[in-house]
């Protein structure tokens, strides 16, 4: 059962084998990882300057978020040239990764995903492999000395401490070896057989492993390879019991054991994330606009929208600080991250809400990150509307009281498997609570008048000591 944060795109199910990776330095990287719980994701291209969803405009299947809009709109091979042609005017003069890693730091965010490519094959890195990038002369951002903006923004988020993470495409929608001009696309699928065609598929494998080997070797210190488009696998891995995956009809195969073996020798400890292709290269599952109901007995993480969308939209509606805290206290009581997504406008900056948004988070982590960051979730992680963690020791327990609904004067903890509290103390205020514990748990007493004096705005934080 998962929570939706009620936006609308694709679901992405949880894969259901997860295999616990066997390199120690993964192992430890991944433990590391799960004690930070609070990530940036990024999704940014020249799709900004419309403002219109990343990539899937150009998919010729009939969804939702698939639709054309615009003046390119009344046939496809007009919009896709004039969408491609959004190369030719994007330059995001406003870039400045330093403004960005400041916000993020102030609200307690701890690493970063950023979109090198996406499924338009557009990379907003300095590669090799294709002049549909942004550093190439056709694209007016190419002369300022940041145009690497991949290179920009790992650099400036490492010297913060940030866990770096490179967002990758696997299919490349623009690659003439994916979608062969000699066919039509008919859906996000390769449009012709890899078998039949077997010289054309190994040169995508190579122009794949080419442009991760770049990203591995020429972009500093990177923590996570995080893969997207989990309809480029094998095909003894389709999950006929998952709707977007029955619509995979060839054996679209990368080799990924060649190119994680590669990327590991360039960046030892690599977390690797193929998302959705169950196995060893499936280090942490990625629930997509969902939160999962019960803690899982592997990691992961979701990632969800601050505003409706994952690229910028003008006056797109975002989360409420109120929100955004509310699913970092669900997420985390059941053990996962939370990746918040804020996506880029064409000038280079994001808009003022979101920084606004960061800032309010901020001040409430301020107060109770210390139940946030490393902790563990404990059973039964949650009644009502009051979410539990506890210390990696075991000797402190939080519970966070959420303002949903109607709260009554006394709060009740419940948390199992600690033993007798010695204390119990609201975070951020500095009177005394008066608790009680009994057979049903704890019962704080005079709750609305120890929020309102503390001043609070957002969740309560207890932290419980035994």
């Amino acid at each position: 059962m998962l929570y939706s944060t009620g936006v609308l795109g694709q679901a992405h199910n949880l894969s259901k084998k997860y295999e616990k990776p066997t390199d120690p330095l993964v192992v430890a990287k991944l433990a590391q990882w799960q004690d930070l719980k609070f990530g940036l994701f990024m999704h940014w291209g020249t799709y900004s300057q419309w403002g219109v969803v990343e990539s899937w405009s150009i998919c010729p299947e009939d969804e939702g978020w698939t639709q054309r809009k615009g003046p390119y709109s009344d046939t496809y091979n007009n919009y896709l040239k004039a969408y491609e042609n959004l190369q030719t005017t994007f330059n995001p003069v406003k870039f400045n990764p330093e403004k960005w890693v400041k916000a993020a730091n102030e609200a307690g965010m701890k690493y970063v995903v950023f979109t090198t490519k996406h499924h338009d094959g557009f990379s907003m890195f300095d590669t090799k492999q294709t002049d549909y990038k942004i550093t190439d002369k056709k694209t007016p951002f190419s002369t300022n000395p940041r145009a690497n903006v991949t290179k920009e923004i790992f650099n400036a988020f490492r010297k913060q401490n940030f866990m770096i993470g490179a967002y990758f495409s696997k299919p490349d929608w623009h690659s003439k070896d994916y979608w062969w001009p000699y066919f039509p696309p008919k859906d996000r699928n390769v449009n012709y057989d890899p078998a039949k065609y077997p010289e054309r598929w190994d040169a995508f494998k190579k122009f794949t492993y080419n442009q991760i080997e770049e990203l591995m070797t020429g972009y500093g210190k990177v923590d996570i390879l995080w893969l997207d488009g989990g309809w480029v696998r094998p095909k003894e891995t389709i999950d006929t019991a998952v709707d977007w995956q029955r619509g995979i009809k060839f054996n679209q195969d990368i080799d990924m054991p060649k190119i994680a073996a590669m990327a590991r020798q360039h960046q030892p400890g690599l977390m690797v994330v193929d998302r959705t292709v169950a196995g060893q290269y499936e280090n942490y599952t990625t629930p997509e606009q969902e939160v999962p109901e019960k803690p899982l007995s592997y990691p992961w993480e979701s990632c969800i929208t601050m505003g409706n969308s994952w690229s910028y939209v003008p006056g797109d509606k975002y989360k409420s600080a109120h929100d955004v805290i509310d699913l970092l206290v669900k997420i985390v009581s059941r053990g996962g991250n939370l990746l918040m997504n804020i996506g880029p406008g064409p000038d280079g900056d994001w808009d003022p809400v979101a920084y606004d948004r960061l800032k309010s988070i901020g001040a409430w982590i301020k107060i109770n990150g210390e139940g946030i960051y490393n902790s563990r979730a404990v059973a039964p992680y949650s009644n009502g509307n009051v979410f539990y963690t506890k210390s990696k020791d075991k000797k402190v327990a939080y519970a966070f009281v959420l303002p949903e609904g109607e709260q009554g004067d006394n709060v009740t903890i419940n948390i199992e498997g600690m033993g007798k509290p010695k204390q119990v103390l609201l975070m951020g205020g500095k009177q005394k609570v008066k608790w009680k514990a009994g057979a049903d748990g704890i019962v704080v007493s005079n709750y609305k008048a120890l929020y309102q004096q503390a001043g609070l705005k957002e969740a309560a934080g207890f932290k419980i000591v035994y």
